[in-house]
């Protein structure tokens, strides 16, 4: 049910490659730009759409109201859908199964007020109402937040604005769409053999890596943007080797340029936002620390660095969600988006029947549609092939087990919570679902077959 117009920036490109961002089944048109424009993203999915004829299975303008399990649900698995058209007809209709679609870029998130901001007389608005750059001409900015949001506002802005802030309390690594000899990063990235590598090698090593190539295009550190946090945080293990391995990590380097090895090994969630380098060399966009206070026509910074005269305050501080339809959002509680779901999918409480999954409630380093389309595989194989998801107690495991390898991969942030690895989690998708492609028989009974899902990449 489709009962709430989307948004975007006029201005928005997808991060991921159209190779990687397509439907298995409906390979993207060849005219269609690697890194669409949200208006052909938007075309991509309407050709889906009337491919398929799903139109006819689409109830639009309708809003949900409540879900709740149905009378029958110990025996059924079945759920109860109340919603409302847009007359303010009620509806009600028994499901045998519900999906969750509802994405987690749609509830800004505020950050707590800070000191004297009641007194600031300009605008402060979040990201996720922001349009277009009309209004914003010989404005002062200053943006909030260093995620793609703020990196893509940064840029437009710098362009019309008077002068234009980026405010940043870790700083980014800034990340290219385009790779070498013009490949998507993406299609680069996302193979098979590396991520074998990657349990093979240390994550200092790999932090050398990878930050010596990125910084080879622009120092981060001069130009303001040098996170606090390296692409990978350590685990304990490999730290008292540190030296040695920056050491041997440096001397690597110059021999994996002849073997282009290194710098799609991994990918932290930083941001793709290769313009922003450029603005800040022009001037037009000056990086700041972490706001400390407001003034009343400006702010100050943790520096103690001011800006005055200030006309607006965009917070690109991302987005929370909840699940207030689903038993009145007691069902799958979400507290800082931290939320306990098995394959961030399936509730624990329901995993008698496990009829009920959410979809696409993952920040994955790659394409999310793709993802999607195999959680809904892994769903309906549940529900009606032979494939079944393991108990309460080893969701449980799983649980705990993600959620410790959150806490020690990334830095603590609400934007952390749901992230995952593209071709490691597919292929766990892909196991439940019995379709994961065993390399060692492929390699027995189609060589060529298995060199290309290996090594190389071919999305469709």
């Amino acid at each position: 049910m489709i009962f709430k117009d989307s948004c975007v920036m006029k201005s928005t490109v997808i991060n991921t490659s159209k190779e990687m961002t397509a439907y298995s089944d409906f390979p993207p048109e060849p005219g269609m730009a690697n890194f669409m424009h949200n208006a052909e993203m938007y075309r991509y999915l309407h050709l889906y759409v009337d491919h398929f004829e799903l139109k006819k299975c689409i109830k639009f303008n309708h809003k949900v109201i409540q879900i709740s399990r149905s009378n029958g649900y110990l025996e059924s698995g079945q759920w109860t859908v109340k919603y409302e058209d847009e007359l303010g007809n009620h509806f009600s209709e028994v499901f045998d199964g519900v999906l969750l679609c509802c994405g987690h870029h749609a509830i800004p998130r505020l950050p707590s007020p800070w000191p004297d901001q009641e007194r600031f007389k300009g605008r402060i608005i979040h990201s996720h109402s922001y349009r277009s750059h009309k209004g914003y001409e010989d404005k002062v900015a200053v943006i909030v937040g260093i995620g793609n949001s703020g990196g893509d506002l940064a840029v437009e802005l710098s362009r019309v604005a008077k002068q234009t802030y980026l405010s940043t309390r870790r700083g980014t690594w800034v990340f290219n769409r385009i790779y070498d000899y013009g490949e998507p990063f993406d299609l680069a990235l996302n193979r098979k053999y590396l991520q074998h590598i990657q349990g093979l090698l240390p994550q200092c090593l790999v932090n050398t890596f990878v930050e010596s190539k990125l910084n080879k295009r622009f120092d981060h550190e001069r130009y303001g943007l040098k996170p606090r946090h390296r692409i990978f945080r350590y685990r304990n293990h490999g730290m008292k080797f540190l030296s040695f391995y920056n050491f041997f990590g440096v001397a690597l380097n110059y021999f994996a340029r002849w073997y282009r090895l290194v710098g799609p090994l991994f990918f932290h969630r930083d941001i793709m936002k290769q313009r922003l380098p450029n603005r800040i060399a022009c001037g037009t966009v000056r990086m700041k620390p972490n706001i400390r206070q407001f003034t009343e026509n400006g702010v100050i910074f943790e520096d103690g660095s001011e800006v005055n005269d200030v006309d607006v305050i965009i917070l690109a501080t991302g987005f929370k969600f909840h699940f207030p339809i689903v038993e009145n959002g007691e069902l799958i509680p979400v507290h800082e988006n931290v939320v306990e779901l098995y394959e961030y999918m399936f509730p624990i409480e329901t995993s008698d029947h496990n009829s009920l999954a959410v979809i696409g409630l993952i920040q994955p380093v790659g394409s999310i549609m793709p993802i999607s389309e195999m959680q809904a595989r892994v769903f309906y194989e549940n529900l009606f092939g032979s494939k079944k998801i393991p108990g309460k107690d080893k969701m449980k495991k799983w649980i705990r087990e993600k959620q410790d390898e959150m806490r020690a991969r990334y830095v603590k942030s609400p934007r952390h919570t749901i992230q995952v690895d593209y071709i490691p989690y597919m292929d766990e998708l892909a196991n439940i679902v019995g379709c994961r492609p065993n390399i060692v028989k492929l390699i027995l009974s189609d060589p060529l077959l298995a060199y290309k899902v290996g090594y190389t990449v071919f999305p469709y």
